[in-house]
């Protein structure tokens, strides 16, 4: 495994005004919302996108987004999600990169830095699968070793929910070794989008 690349995947969403997190715009309006989105977006890119320890990849949606070159870094490999529900994208953007362990990553982690991806990478080096769990049940981060090759993901997972990576554990083969990533908070609603108000700085 130490020879293969490493890939992390950013799970993204173009930014477009009423579309994205519909719970954070119905709190602090629409505009906000996509103000946010951008900033986030064009951090992690920034923080993630040129480290040499993994190669970077995007995953889109909506998939014709990926023809917008002003929108992503220029030189990074960039596909769309693809149908069906977020576990079914989600498996399909770590199935598709190269062999090597990859890492899949969404967008509103304000703590999010170079440090939390390599530690996971290193779970990895123990594990076939690593999560980064996130304070509200969810989860930020899902990582798969690939050696040989990806496990079953994400059968029946209530998404969107505080029983989202209980599900996603308990669907899993009992054989499937697990490594925990750091707890981060994300930002899904005016809430913890005010509660994290200090991260926001660019």
């Amino acid at each position: 495994m130490h020879h293969l690349p490493r890939h992390l995947i950013v799970f993204a969403r173009a930014p477009a005004l009423g579309a994205g997190k519909r719970r954070l715009a119905r709190d602090i309006g629409d505009l906000a919302a996509l103000q946010f989105e951008r900033l986030m977006l064009a951090r992690l890119l920034r923080r993630l996108g040129r480290d040499r320890r993994w190669r970077l990849r995007l995953a889109v949606t909506p998939d014709r987004a990926r023809f917008r070159r002003r929108l992503w870094p220029r030189g990074v490999p960039t596909a769309g999600q693809g149908g069906g529900d977020l576990g079914e994208r989600m498996r399909h953007a770590l199935a598709a990169c190269p062999p090597g362990p990859a890492v899949l990553v969404g967008t509103d982690i304000p703590a999010l830095a170079a440090p939390h991806i390599a530690d996971a990478f290193r779970l990895l080096g123990n594990h076939d699968l690593v999560f980064g769990p996130a304070a509200d049940g969810g989860f930020w981060l899902v990582g798969a070793r690939r050696s040989p090759r990806l496990p079953p993901l994400f059968g029946k997972v209530r998404w969107s929910s505080r029983y989202a990576l209980e599900d996603a554990l308990a669907d899993l083969p009992p054989r499937i070794s697990v490594g925990f990533a750091a707890t981060l908070p994300d930002v899904d609603d005016g809430i913890s989008f005010r509660r994290l108000a200090p991260c926001r700085g660019v």
